[in-house]
């Protein structure tokens, strides 16, 4: 039997779900190798990259498996002592150069500003609370839901279903900015809506207009 459609006023977006890395803020890995790794040859650069950010131990921080300092520990096991300073600092400090998405705060602002419900869903460690009020537009958050506090990372699909029933919402009724497809694919499935920011504001906004997304400024 198919299922009759939601009445238009049930679909109705009512809530943006935002992700953090590539979409309020650049998530630059030779940002941080430029400030952390500055006197390491090309060659050693290259290594930190892999082995640090492209790494399993990154990934399982952003799990709640370890805290950063016992990251550190994990990868400093395998790589060179004389490296081990620079290890610390492109894990715990990678976070001293907040990069904002240019064009993100005001269109969040301006999203809250319109009435719409105003949340994050990321994967990222532990120590999120140690800079979050340091991201451009954190102040308009209702609230937060973070990888490493919920052991699940995206695009697994119990995250999203934590997500939904943290914030009080109906999926049908959110939109999920991301810049990873699998991850918009994952919340789809979820019942959301979903965007994949490719860094095009203007793009953005498009987008979001044609889920009936009200994206002017001051009009409420």
């Amino acid at each position: 039997m198919s299922r009759k459609p939601l009445p238009k006023e049930e679909n109705k977006i009512k809530n943006i779900i935002f992700d953090m890395g590539e979409v309020l803020i650049r998530f630059d890995r030779q940002t941080f190798l430029n400030r952390h790794a500055a006197g390491c040859t090309p060659e050693e650069r290259t290594f930190l990259l892999r082995e640090v950010y492209l790494s399993a131990e990154w990934i399982m921080q952003d799990r709640g498996t370890h805290v950063p300092a016992e990251t550190v520990k994990l990868l400093c096991r395998k790589i060179p002592e004389h490296l081990h300073a620079v290890v610390e600092g492109l894990v715990c400090h990678w976070y001293d150069d907040i990069l904002p998405v240019d064009g993100m705060k005001e269109l969040v602002g301006e999203l809250k500003e319109n009435g719409y419900g105003i949340y994050l869903l990321s994967n990222a460690a532990s120590d999120h609370p140690v800079y979050w009020e340091r991201i451009p537009g954190h102040e308009y958050f209702d609230d937060l839901c973070v990888s490493a506090f919920e052991g699940f990372l995206k695009p697994q699909p119990e995250i999203y279903r934590r997500a939904v029933e943290k914030f009080g919402v109906l999926p049908q009724e959110c939109v999920f900015i991301d810049d990873v497809p699998s991850n918009i694919e994952a919340a789809l499935n979820a019942g959301m809506n979903g965007i994949v920011f490719h860094g095009d504001l203007k793009e953005l906004r498009e987008k979001l207009s044609g889920l009936g997304v009200n994206t002017a400024a001051g009009t409420v």
